[in-house]
C-alpha cells in the first residue's frame, strides 16, 4: 500500500508542477514504480492510478503538448485542483480528527495538518487508546481495498489451501483485519494476517456485490456465533467503556458509578482475544480467569 501511495503522490506532484502536459512515456521514465515495469504492467498500473485519482476528485485532463496538436499529454489544472471550503461543523471536524488518530499506517499516527487545513484546531486531551494499526498488513490491505473498489477476484493461500474470493468488504474486529466475500461454497470471512500469496485478477467488475450486503452484520455474525471455549471477565475504564460497548454488540456489562464497565466476554480464540483487549491499552484489565490474565501480562512483557 505504501508503494502505491508514494506512486500516486509522485504522479500528482508531477502533473501539478510540470507546467505543461506530460506524455505517458515521460511519466513512465520519471515516476518510480513505473519505469521498472513491462509495457503491459505500466499501462495497467497507470490506468488504475488515473482512475483512483479521478475517483477522489482530482481533475486529470488530456491536452495537446504543443501548437501542432499532434500528441496529447496529461495535466492537472491547479485552479481546478484547489478544494473549496466544505463548511464542516465543529463536531464533523472533531470526528475527522479522531478518525485520523485511530488509523495508523506503519505504526505512525496521521499528522493533524490536513485537519487544520479544513478549519480545525489543535485538540487538547488524550486520544482514546485504540487504533487500527496497518503496519505489517498495509500492503495486503492496499491490494484488497483495490480489489473491493474495482470488484476484482482475488486468490490467496489460507491455511495451506488456495482460495478464490469475490471480496465484498474489509473490516476490523478485535485487533485483526478481515475480508468478507463470496466463494464457491458461499460467503466466507478470512483474517488478513493468515493470508499468503495474494493476487488480484486482471479484470475489473468481475462480480456484483449484493445490494443488501452489510459488512458490519457479516463480521458480527461471524464473530459471535462461534462456540466459546472460555469466558473472560474484563474491566474497562470509563474513557473506553463506550467503545467496548460498541465492539461487543449485544453483550451487556455492569456499569459502576464512575462509568467503568465490567463485562463477561466469550473467548473462542485466545490469540484474537489478546490482540483485541490490548488495543485498549491500560484502559482494559482482564480480571479472570487467571490463565487469561497471565496471558495478557506475558504478551505485554514479551514473554512467549
Amino acid at each position: 500500500m505504501r508503494n502505491v501511495l508514494e506512486r500516486l503522490i509522485n504522479l500528482l506532484a508531477m502533473l501539478l508542477t510540470a507546467g505543461r502536459p506530460m506524455l505517458a512515456d515521460e511519466i513512465r521514465r520519471t515516476i518510480p514504480g513505473y519505469s521498472e515495469s513491462s509495457d503491459d504492467a505500466f499501462h495497467r498500473m497507470f490506468e488504475r492510478d488515473k482512475e483512483l485519482l479521478r475517483r477522489v476528485g482530482i481533475p486529470i485532463e488530456m491536452r495537446f503538448v504543443d501548437a501542432l496538436e499532434v500528441e496529447k499529454g496529461y495535466v492537472v489544472d491547479p485552479a481546478r485542483y484547489k478544494m473549496t471550503d466544505p463548511g464542516l461543523t465543529d463536531e464533523e471536524r472533531a470526528a475527522l480528527f479522531l478518525a485520523a488518530q485511530i488509523v495508523r499506517v506503519g505504526g505512525e499516527v496521521a499528522a493533524p495538518e490536513a485537519i487544520l487545513k479544513l478549519g480545525g484546531t489543535h485538540l487538547t486531551g488524550a486520544v482514546e487508546p485504540f487504533s487500527a494499526d496497518l503496519g505489517a498488513e498495509a500492503e495486503t490491505l492496499g491490494k484488497l481495498f483495490e480489489a473491493v473498489v474495482e470488484r476484482r477476484i482475488v486468490t490467496f493461500t489460507y491455511r495451506g489451501q488456495i482460495r478464490r474470493v469475490a471480496p465484498y468488504g474489509i473490516g476490523h474486529r478485535r485487533g485483526h483485519w478481515y475480508v468478507v466475500g463470496r466463494t464457491g461454497s458461499g460467503q466466507r470471512t478470512y483474517r488478513l494476517d493468515r493470508m499468503e500469496k495474494l493476487e488480484l485478477g486482471d479484470d475489473a467488475a468481475s462480480f456484483e456485490r449484493p445490494a443488501d450486503f452489510d459488512l458490519r452484520a457479516a463480521l458480527d455474525t461471524w464473530d459471535t456465533t462461534r462456540e466459546a471455549d472460555a469466558k473472560a471477565v474484563v474491566r474497562f475504564d470509563p474513557s473506553v467503556a463506550w467503545w467496548a460497548t460498541r465492539q461487543l454488540g449485544g453483550v451487556v456489562g455492569a456499569t459502576a458509578a464512575d462509568g467503568a464497565m465490567t463485562v463477561e466476554v466469550p473467548v473462542s480464540n485466545v490469540g484474537s482475544f489478546l490482540g483485541w483487549v490490548l488495543t485498549f491499552g491500560d484502559g482494559a484489565e482482564v480480571l479472570s480467569p487467571p490463565e487469561l490474565r497471565q496471558a495478557v501480562i506475558n504478551r505485554v512483557r514479551g514473554v512467549a
